[in-house]
């Protein structure tokens, strides 16, 4: 597609009389933002390190041509706008897993960040000059800090504390809305300058006045969690919490050095007394294939495993009871904790699990080794009990390898902490207990039978006190048991080693994607792909396992590794490239899904038995004609060669002919949404353009495969770009009735690889295919398509009549933004069509049968239903058993089964 005709006549015309006239529609017209370089500058690197808050760049962009520079002046030139340009951050590194960049209340939340409430332009602020908004925004904070620092926000379980007098009316106005809005105060009444008065029945035993405690409890949604706030606040100031004092039972002076070797055929020797492991397993998630994977690449009938399931997670749970009750030497916790990023129930899960450990009689085992399902073996059972049984008195810890001061401020250490409701709460300072060295790093770790029991059992003030200590910090497990073992009477046994790989890329990792868990700011292992592969053969240190993998991500890096330590699978395995990853699971309810999901699930139901009547049915019987029937039993992602294959739905439906009920599965795949609008063109650095949710920036993809969004969703536009010079590119988002809902610049530097954005549409957005559409100098280059599907479903429930109007009618005025971009349609050769609008008006008050015709409609324009089979008999004698299809989630998968224990001990 190409600009109109006018425009392009008057460039013949003259330059300026086009730059002048250009300028003028878009003063009137056009709100843009200009990001350079997105996904590479967008949120703060540096893991563990970091340093202070990096300030933001605002000015004019490099471009690729004279015109390109005139471009961007045109944009620069109207009011309110200016560019964000991060600057290049330093890369710092760490040896802790978990490490710390930065202070949580100095991140900052700017566009590149994905945003967790929705925001509008602010119109009149972005109408003032530059100077002018930044003494508004300069005085605004002001006035919310004096807010915060006069106003008591938190309550407990009955709704606790009182404000303060607010002397600033507008400002106590706002704020106190904001209040009401997140922490659901209830007013008993108001005083005379519009201040509300909160009592509690009962009320906190002193003056909350710390801004973080203050700011946690008018976040925390559960009166349990606040009254745990509010009490624990109050003993830490009275002194009462945390000990000031602790006794260094260590006889050495400083850290223990102890050098391990690793001899590369140590197999081949012998060993006498082998020791035997405990494998701690802690998963949480879905991916239950791949859990069972490592499991069988890790399992020997000489060792223990010991397996927690987070309490969230019941779909695998319910899959890991069913393995370990196969094998006598695996069990399952009979507790079960939401253990969170960061948390301090991670340390307690560790801690209950050697409790129990000890207190089994029948097992005897004299390492600890913690594993998630994310790891995975780098060395083979018989070499790690080879090396074990030669250091059997040691402990292997990873320190942080830093300065130790350092290392406390940035972990958080010196910080206050309180989990409850899923959420690590900072709650203020606190001082670090004089008398020992505090320590820290990797919370993987192999431990030793008679440390683990003195962690367990001792009473002594270390241990005590450290417990205390720790159960009121950030990322506990990273700290405790380094420096308990570093100050205790087992010090000189620590060796500076877990004996692990970690895939640390802390310019995608650092991204502090766990702000909506933690009061803070963290980062976390990139996943491995086959590049790493040599990585895993380094024999300058011990290492017997790494993370982190995801079958999600990339599958090829775990085939090759389970094939180097163990050897290739026969020719002709069946399985072997594909991968399987539950989503939903009958017994989790319906209520454990989306509305937007469960909407297409049925939607894909109908198609595939659309497709078994196109494709298998014959005339003049109803053998292959079917009937929907319920919900979805169960959906799996489906990947094969680590490509996103689409879903694969089972559900039942009743066969016309002899009205029984069957249970089908359903293969359905995504169509290609993206495509260029003009391959003659010079422009070549686009590679790929997509649209979805829950974008992860550190690996770079969708969480959300398959892109299911409904008209409440935020959608991410993300690019993908090669190498190149500098360009600029604006982006265009249509609706479908061809309203410009949003569009923006981007400057593509040189060295950028990914783009993103969201840009800050208003609800509900229209359902129907929309359009996005990528331009170079107002020539449009590419366009991606995505689906706002329309919802059958709300709460869960078929929607009701008067709901309809509120999901599915588009934003009032069409006004996806404050900015209206009518005017840019003629320009970019976009009208809006009336028939479309009247049509799109008729859809919205579709319900029933007739909704869900319009749904499977918009859906296969965008899904196709590739194939049917029968989970067990069917009536249709030409549908094919799903145990003998490649792609059914019942098809063979022999890397992932677990089987009988083979002659040496081994599943593998």
């Amino acid at each position: 597609m190409v600009p109109a005709s006018c425009p392009r006549r008057l460039a013949r015309r003259s330059r300026s009389a086009i730059l002048a006239a250009l300028t003028v529609l878009l003063i009137q017209t056009l709100i843009v933002w200009n990001f350079s370089s997105l996904d590479s500058g967008d949120e703060h690197r540096g893991g563990g390190g970091g340093g202070n808050r990096e300030k933001r760049d605002r000015g004019t962009h490099r471009d690729d041509s004279r015109e390109q520079q005139q471009h961007a002046a045109q944009h620069k030139a109207l009011d309110g706008y200016f560019s964000h340009r991060p600057k290049e951050k330093l890369r710092t590194d760490s040896n802790n897993e978990n490490s710390v960049p930065k202070d949580f209340e100095n991140i900052d939340n700017s566009n590149f960040a994905p945003r967790t409430q929705r925001h509008k332009p602010q119109t009149e602020l972005m109408k003032k000059p530059l100077i002018k908004q930044k003494e508004h925004l300069k005085r605004k904070l002001s006035l919310e800090e004096k807010m915060k620092e006069m106003s008591l926000l938190g309550k407990n379980s009955n709704e606790v504390l009182q404000y303060a007098r607010v002397q600033s009316k507008n400002v106590s106005n706002i704020s106190l809305k904001d209040a009401q809005r997140n922490s659901k105060i209830h007013y008993t009444k108001k005083s005379a300058n519009n201040s509300p008065e909160i009592k509690y029945e009962l009320p906190p035993k002193c003056e909350i006045t710390g801004k973080e405690s203050i700011s946690a409890l008018s976040r925390a949604k559960s009166k349990q969690c606040r009254q745990e706030i509010a009490e624990m606040y109050c003993q830490h100031k009275q002194g009462k919490l945390m000990p000031e004092k602790v006794t260094r039972l260590c006889p050495l002076e400083g850290k223990a050095n102890n050098n391990v070797q690793w001899d590369e055929d140590s197999i081949e020797y012998t060993v006498t007394n082998p020791v035997r492991i405990a494998f701690v397993l802690v998963v949480h998630g879905r991916a239950s294939r791949q859990l069972q994977r490592m499991f069988k690449a890790i399992y020997h009938k000489d060792h223990f495993y010991y397996i927690h399931c987070d309490k969230r997670s019941n779909y695998l749970h319910r899959q890991v009871i069913q393995f370990a009750s196969q094998y006598p030497n695996v069990r399952v916790t009979p507790w079960r904790m939401s253990t969170i990023w960061g948390g301090a129930s991670l340390l307690s899960t560790y801690l209950q699990s050697m409790r129990d450990l000890l207190e089994m009689s029948d097992w005897s085992w004299d390492f600890f080794i913690n594993l998630s399902a994310a790891d995975y073996p780098v060395r083979t059972n018989d070499q790690l009990v080879a090396f074990l049984s030669k250091y059997r008195d040691m402990n292997f810890l990873k320190s942080h390898g830093r300065d130790n001061a350092r290392f406390i401020r940035k972990q958080g250490l010196d910080r206050l902490f309180l989990e409850c409701d899923t959420h690590m709460w900072r709650l203020g300072d606190r001082k670090i207990p004089e008398g020992i060295t505090v320590d820290g790093g990797s919370d993987w770790f192999l431990l030793n039978r008679k440390f683990v029991e003195y962690v367990t059992f001792s009473n002594d003030d270390l241990v005590t006190k450290m417990k205390r200590f720790y159960s009121y910090t950030l990322l506990p497990a990273e700290s405790f048991f380094h420096t308990v073992l570093e100050n205790s009477p087992y010090c000189d046994t620590m060796v500076d080693n877990n004996l692990r790989i970690t895939n640390w890329n802390r310019k995608l990792g650092c991204k502090c994607q766990y702000k909506h868990i933690v009061d803070w700011c963290g980062c976390s292992p990139n996943d491995f792909k086959p590049s790493d592969f040599h990585r895993f053969q380094q024999t300058a240190r011990p290492t017997f396992f790494a993370r982190k993998f995801e079958a999600a991500v990339n599958q090829e890096i775990i085939g090759q590794l389970d094939y180097y330590l163990y050897g290739n699978y026969p020719s002709g395995t069946p399985g072997l490239r594909s991968y399987w990853e539950n989503q939903y699971d009958e017994p989790d309810g319906i209520h454990s899904i989306s509305d937007v999901a469960l909407t297409m699930y049925h939607s894909f139901a109908r198609m595939g038995l659309q497709r078994a009547e196109a494709s298998l049915h014959t005339d003049g019987e109803n053998s292959c004609r079917y009937y929907p029937m319920g919900h979805p039993v169960s959906v799996h992602l489906y990947f094969l060669a680590d490509r996103f294959q689409g879903f694969v739905i089972k559900h039942h439906a009743t066969n016309l002919a002899v009205s029984k009920l069957e249970t089908l599965e359903t293969w359905v795949m995504p169509k290609k949404v993206f495509k260029i609008a003009n391959p003659t063109s010079d422009f070549g650095r686009l590679q790929f353009s997509e649209v979805g949710t829950e974008w992860d920036a550190k690996e770079r993809i969708f969480r959300n495969f398959g892109g299911l969004m409904g008209p409440m969703d935020e959608p991410i536009a993300m690019q993908k770009w090669g190498k190149g010079p500098n360009i600029t590119v604006t982006v265009v988002w249509i609706d479908p009735i061809n309203v410009i809902a949003a569009t923006y610049d981007i400057l593509i530097e040189s060295t950028a690889e990914y783009t993103h954005y969201k840009p800050p549409l208003n609800v509900p957005l229209r359902p129907g295919v929309w359009t996005i559409r990528i331009l170079h100098h107002w020539v449009a280059v590419a366009e991606t398509r995505f689906l706002v599907t329309p919802l059958t479903f709300s709460n869960r429930q078929p929607i009701k009549n008067e709901e309809l109007a509120k999901f599915h009618g588009g934003p009032p005025k069409n006004a996806y933004m404050e900015q209206s971009f009518q005017g840019l349609n003629p320009i970019l050769n976009i009208p809006i069509n009336t028939v479309l609008a009247e049509h799109a008006k008729k859809n919205a008050a579709l319900s029933g049968t007739n909704l869900e015709k319009w749904v499977d409609s918009l859906a296969s324009n965008m899904w196709s239903a590739v194939d049917i089979c029968t989970t067990g008999l069917s009536s249709c004698p030409v549908m094919q058993a799903c145990a003998q299809t490649a792609w059914s989630s019942l098809s063979p998968d022999p890397k992932s089964e677990l089987g009988l224990i083979k002659y040496d001990g081994r599943l593998r």
